[in-house]
């Protein structure tokens, strides 16, 4: 099992380069950010995390964090978490995605989310009651630019006829874009236009991972908001996990280091 470090990367803390080291060179796997556009001053959306952190208003953009980051490091993986596919351009996000693959290497992942903040997909000009579907078909419209020299997509709401669209990724199939959420019906989802499944730890979870990896093998699962926990760890890795997402948070210098080693023991006790 990977273990991936989620930090919130913004202009007042570490740069993404230094960041990105700190997590290569304690042995971990992967560095997972997620991403807002903006974060509406005035919304009525209640952030499922409880109280909405400050530092959403100020995130690095995902693409460029990751560029500078792949370029600090020689083997560390890099994990959007989540990318808000519904407030994004499908051939636009799979230019800048396969951008980043080629140049990395094939080092990125990317787990898809639908969004909870209703305010900032209208300022997009999103109806938040489609943006399943919406989502669906710009991760469909994005795996035909990935995977095919000339593309097509016609559905609903995403349309183009044949295009070229060059870099490729470096991955074989092109990015993987795996299929985040804990609400009903996200396991079969994720089956049907995800590369894999990314609940957020919460109840319940352990038990439905314990159940997709023994019903799906060979489709990874990535657990995000999981416990620096040695215990947990374990059970997620016994569950059949196939990478986890521990919590940095926003890294400062003087107290990244000590969250970053204190992430690598519990994962060592985890693992004996």
């Amino acid at each position: 099992m990977e273990i991936a470090v989620y930090t919130i990367l913004t202009d007042q803390t570490m740069l993404p380069g230094e960041t990105a080291k700190l997590i290569e060179d304690a042995g971990l796997d992967a560095m997972a950010m997620g991403e807002h556009s903006h974060i509406p001053s005035s919304r009525e959306s209640a952030y499922p995390g409880g109280d909405l952190p400050a530092a959403y208003a100020r995130t690095l953009d995902l693409f460029v964090t990751f560029s500078v980051g792949a370029a600090a490091t020689t083997r560390l993986r890099f994990e959007s978490s989540i990318i808000q596919m519904a407030q994004r351009d499908p051939i636009t996000t799979a230019k800048a995605a396969a951008s980043v693959d080629f140049l990395s290497g094939g080092r990125l992942d990317l787990i898809v989310g639908h969004g909870w903040n209703v305010e900032e997909m209208r300022n997009h000009g999103v109806d938040p009651a489609t943006r399943y579907d919406l989502v669906r078909e710009r991760m469909l419209a994005m795996r035909q630019i990935f995977q095919n020299d000339v593309a097509t997509y016609h559905g609903e709401y995403v349309n183009f006829d044949a295009i070229w669209s060059w870099p490729k990724p470096a991955q074989a199939g092109g990015v993987p874009l795996i299929l985040g959420g804990n609400s009903p019906g996200s396991e079969e989802r994720a089956l049907e236009y995800g590369d894999g499944w990314a609940p957020i730890d919460g109840p319940g979870i352990l038990e439905r991972v314990a159940a997709f990896t023994s019903a799906n093998p060979g489709v990874p699962v990535h657990v995000a908001g999981v416990a620096t926990d040695p215990r947990e760890i374990a059970c997620y890795a016994e569950a059949g996990a196939a990478r986890i997402i521990l919590r940095l948070g926003e890294p400062i210098v003087g107290e990244a280091e000590r969250t970053v080693e204190a992430l690598r023991r519990a994962v060592d006790d985890a693992t004996g």
